[in-house]
């Protein structure tokens, strides 16, 4: 990332219980990165399930939205950076060498890191 690009960090702490709160952080990260602004998102609490392979394949669409796999294979498509929660994932039992290709483990210190380079933060 150069010094002056822009970046988004998008924090996603829903899965497959609500399809579209899922959905929104690749919706709007998508659109970050066709307009050429650097587009992150962290995975947290129930959001890392998004990381396992399979698991968006069997989620409801969300109304309005393409589905979530679809809209997450655009966003690691286009650039996009996909992080998960380390502790998160270990609560759930997952390994990280179970996660989707793509994604990747991090802990409260990068992410207040990347928070503090980020233009602009979103919750969902």
């Amino acid at each position: 990332m150069s010094e002056n690009q822009e970046m988004i960090l998008y924090f996603a702490t829903f899965s497959g219980d609500n399809a579209e709160k899922a959905a929104a952080p690749f919706v709007l990260g998508g659109a970050a990165l066709a307009m050429d602004i650097k587009a992150v998102i962290v995975l947290q609490g129930e959001g890392v399930y998004l990381a396992k392979p399979g698991y968006v394949d069997t989620m409801k669409k969300p109304g309005g939205f393409p589905p979530v796999k679809k809209l997450l294979a655009d966003f690691l498509e286009l650039g996009g950076e996909l992080k998960v929660c380390g502790p998160c994932i270990k609560e759930r039992g997952i390994e990280e060498s179970g996660l989707i290709e793509g994604a990747s483990v991090t802990a409260a210190g990068q992410v207040n890191l990347l928070a503090l380079k980020a233009n602009a933060v979103m919750t969902f």
